[in-house]
């Protein structure tokens, strides 16, 4: 179950990333930058892979995470 854990903490990563560039291409200069269409964009079935495998991952640490985390479950 760890390696699940932190297969999932990492997309999750990866998407927080993504957005934190998408975020900032828009404030800064006004257009739209998507990381993972950059990255696999002629692949659009990766694509789609990776956004269906990082939402996922967001359930799957919803679910989990207060029962694994050391932190939360004080």
């Amino acid at each position: 179950m760890k390696a699940l854990h932190v297969a999932t903490f990492i997309l999750l990563l990866i998407g927080g990333l993504n957005w934190l560039v998408v975020a900032i291409a828009e404030l800064v200069y006004g257009q739209q930058f998507d990381l993972v269409t950059w990255l696999f964009g002629s692949w659009p079935a990766v694509v789609n892979v990776v956004y269906l495998a990082v939402g996922l991952s967001a359930v799957y640490q919803a679910w989990s995470h207060p029962r694994d985390c050391k932190v939360c479950s004080m």
